[in-house]
């Protein structure tokens, strides 16, 4: 095998398979990146086995040489030395080539460097999909779903069904839920797609794997093509395909977790909100719970409050722009307060409470298509 390529699409590729690829496995060949060459380009492939990463690299784009190919061929490098290797090459073009006994040589400038490959034919072969139940979903949508609900999975693996996002799917309607038992986010997208009317599924894809797939999708590319299967996703981007398996088991059923009606609404500004709740937290984060509390005064004041016995205390005043209903005292988690506040991400957000001990929803007026539930702590 022998090729030159342009040293920063190299770079981008690596960078975006080595996120696949264990710094810990039980099977020795998953430490490095498989490279193969075709007559199309070169593919890179890295994989953990629960997460598969495949980049490709055109041999041109817009009538520009990215790639090219002097013989076709495969090897296995290991993935950390390569990716260093890569990045601090010389020069702008980069020579790969496979001698006797995979002994790989790569050249930059006045650079060489020889390491020692790995046969090819011994990586694992990507999973065979067939592309019965797919639906496509622009990609800013795509990465509004996750960054919205990801943060709130589970990262105890006593339940590892919680360690995953739930989404179904019906009447082209796609519900994404997470919650680690103490919390719980919850978001809705409309999408466009090939599913039959009546086509539904409902899967757990595990939140590490979404939380790797934000970090190599373009936000300027096109929709992402999305396959599921009965033990595997595949997300399908430009020049990029993302392999994850998919957590067995039933997800617990959320809905009846999630209050309909609301004795108290309060509605804030989110910024001073959460920055009100931020300085709060500064003395709570001390403590074991990082709890603070939040009581409804007269004329609409909120104060927000956290007490530490061997710290001290802080209260804080906020302007609330509309209270309805019973006055309230109910404390949480400051970090789950921030959490669901930054997901939420709009100007203003109403606050449903129906009691003390009951959790309470918050949702913004601008976007129908989030929620988020937090569960209280028992103090007062």
């Amino acid at each position: 095998m022998k090729f030159f390529i342009q040293k920063d699409r190299l770079i981008e590729a690596v960078s975006d398979v080595l996120k696949a690829v264990a710094s810990r496995t039980t099977i020795p060949i998953l430490v490095g990146i498989k490279i193969d060459t075709t007559d199309e380009g070169v593919y890179l492939t890295g994989s953990d086995s629960d997460i598969s990463i495949k980049s490709f690299i055109p041999r041109e784009e817009e009538d520009t040489e990215i790639v090219e190919i002097v013989e076709k061929g495969s090897i296995v490098l290991h993935a950390r030395f390569f990716s260093e290797v890569v990045r601090k090459l010389p020069e702008s073009i980069v020579e790969v080539s496979v001698e006797d006994q995979f002994k790989t040589v790569i050249r930059s400038g006045n650079a060489e460097f020889i390491i020692h490959g790995l046969d090819a034919e011994e990586y694992p072969r990507l999973p065979q999909i067939n592309q019965e139940n797919s639906f496509t979903m622009p990609t800013d949508l795509l990465k509004n779903v996750i960054k919205q609900t990801v943060f709130a999975v589970s990262t105890s693996e006593t339940r590892p069904i919680l360690t995953g996002v739930h989404w179904t799917f019906e009447n082209n309607e796609l519900i994404a839920v997470a919650t680690d038992s103490h919390r719980l986010a919850l978001k809705k997208a409309t999408l466009q797609t090939s599913l039959e009317q009546d086509q539904s599924f409902s899967i757990v894809i595990p939140g590490k794997s979404l939380t790797e797939l934000t970090k190599v999708l373009d936000d300027n590319q096109e929709p992402v093509e999305i396959i599921v299967t009965e033990n595997q996703i595949l997300f399908k981007a430009k020049n990029l395909l993302f392999y994850s398996r998919l957590l067995e088991g039933k997800y617990p059923d959320t809905s009846k977790l999630i209050p309909t009606d609301s004795k108290t609404t309060t509605k804030l500004n989110s910024k001073e909100f959460l920055e009100a709740v931020d300085r709060a937290s500064l003395l709570a984060r001390e403590g074991k719970n990082n709890v603070i509390k939040f009581a409804i005064l007269e004329n609409d004041i909120i104060e927000i409050s956290s007490y530490t016995p061997e710290i001290g205390k802080v209260v804080e005043k906020v302007k609330s722009l509309a209270v309805e209903g019973e006055d309230i005292k109910i404390s949480f988690s400051a970090k789950y307060m921030m959490d669901a506040l930054r997901a939420i991400d709009a100007t203003d957000i109403t606050i449903y409470f129906t009691g003390s001990m009951r959790p309470f929803i918050l949702k913004s007026d601008s976007d129908d298509t989030i929620l988020q539930l937090i569960l209280p702590v028992r103090t007062f």
